[in-house]
């Protein structure tokens, strides 16, 4: 019994109905629990909206607490390693903002409407059952050492247009902070002229800095998107593979 419920409440897989349905309501649970933060006044239905919201966080929180030893595969030990999880945290940081909702009336209770900002932290908790989002972590974490050079690379250059241009025209720049900021907004090309040079040579400098930062800039898009197309590949073949073997099988007997 606590194995199928660890089955569904897990991402689901692509022939587990009851997964995909657990997958997409507390999707719909999440997105319903953050409607109220995109109003300032608080009416009766988002009330009644973040108490259905927080008992539903609750009852999924205690589920993955009682089967935590599937997840983690530490006998015993790991119902008492789950609630520190990061994943568990993040749970404890949905459920805690409606506190507030227990009764107004004592005063002690009012601090926990201070967490009612935390209640933003909702969002994150569609990472655990967003297909898309998966694929996106997969496409980072296959392509990790490609990006982690490219951004040494776009760090090395920031800091170095940042000097030039800094001893270049010191009169327009105060601090290297500032030299810093502006060579990274050079680089993306945003441009969003607070901070510019005023003479020829930092203006040269400028231009030098945006061309080299429109080809680092488009290095991590090619990456990604290589990355991304790869990723779609497995996941589009991986089902074809399963049924594939399902026939062998098949035939086999």
């Amino acid at each position: 019994m606590r194995k199928r419920i660890f089955q569904v409440i897990e991402t689901a897989r692509e022939d587990d109905r009851l997964s995909n349905v657990y997958d997409v309501f507390m999707m719909a649970v999440i997105v319903m629990s953050l409607l109220p933060l995109a109003f300032k006044e608080e009416t009766v239905f988002f009330l009644i909206v973040d108490k259905a919201a927080a008992v539903i966080f609750v009852i999924d929180y205690f589920l993955r607490l009682l089967t935590a030893d599937f997840k983690l595969g530490k006998n015993g030990w790991s119902f008492l390693l789950y609630p520190i999880t990061p994943m568990a945290i993040l749970d404890l940081l949905c459920i805690l903002p409606s506190l507030s909702i227990i009764d107004s009336g004592f005063r002690i209770l009012k601090v926990f409407r201070l967490f009612r900002t935390l209640r933003v932290f909702r969002v994150f908790k569609a990472v655990r059952y967003s297909k898309s989002i998966h694929m996106i972590k997969g496409v980072f974490k296959a392509q990790k050492k490609p990006l982690m050079t490219v951004g040494m690379l776009a760090l090395v250059y920031i800091l170095i247009s940042a000097l030039v241009i800094f001893n270049v025209e010191p009169d327009s720049f105060d601090t290297f902070f500032d030299a810093v900021y502006w060579a990274t907004v050079s680089l993306t090309t945003m441009g969003y002229g607070d901070i510019y040079p005023v003479t020829t040579v930092g203006r040269i400098v400028t231009m030098v800095s945006s061309v080299f930062g429109i080809a680092i800039i488009a290095l991590p898009s090619g990456i990604i998107t290589a990355g991304f197309m790869e990723e779609l590949d497995r996941s589009i073949q991986s089902p074809k593979e399963l049924v594939c073997k399902g026939t062998e099988e098949k035939e086999d007997q």
